[in-house]
């Protein structure tokens, strides 16, 4: 099938299946003749592998390691459960840390609707902002 074939198969826009390739993670044939790319139904299962671990987080560069660790016959699942254990620990500091800048913008927005609107003077951009240093 061609690019535009995949694409539709897969529900993602050519520009994906060609970046894909362009990086290595989709290897397709050529045709001699015309220069096409032809992928095929074996190509259609990593796409849809991709897309699936492109769902849980994981970057491309981990998809191509785990891709890489597959074809080596080398399981790649403790690897992928080491992964996944690291983006989850990382998007939890990454939650707390938008806890508190949401509590931050709240507190800002709470003592801003107390104060009157300030013009630039030179000195001054935005009182405001430059009001909340105890933050």
């Amino acid at each position: 099938m061609t690019v535009t074939q995949l694409s539709k198969r897969a529900k993602v826009s050519p520009e994906i299946i060609r970046y894909y390739t362009r990086i290595g993670l989709l290897n397709p044939r050529r045709d001699q003749n015309n220069g096409y790319r032809h992928f095929s139904i074996e190509h259609a299962k990593r796409l849809k592998f991709i897309l699936r671990a492109k769902g849980l987080g994981f970057t491309l560069t981990e998809i191509g390691q785990i891709l890489n660790h597959a074809q080596s016959h080398d399981s790649p699942c403790p690897m992928v459960r080491d992964l996944i254990a690291r983006h989850i620990t990382e998007n939890r500091r990454k939650l707390d840390q938008l806890a508190e800048l949401q509590i931050r913008m709240e507190k800002a927005l709470a003592q801003w609707k107390e104060m009157p609107d300030g013009t630039p003077d030179g000195h001054s951009v935005c009182h405001l902002i430059e009001a909340m240093d105890d933050l």
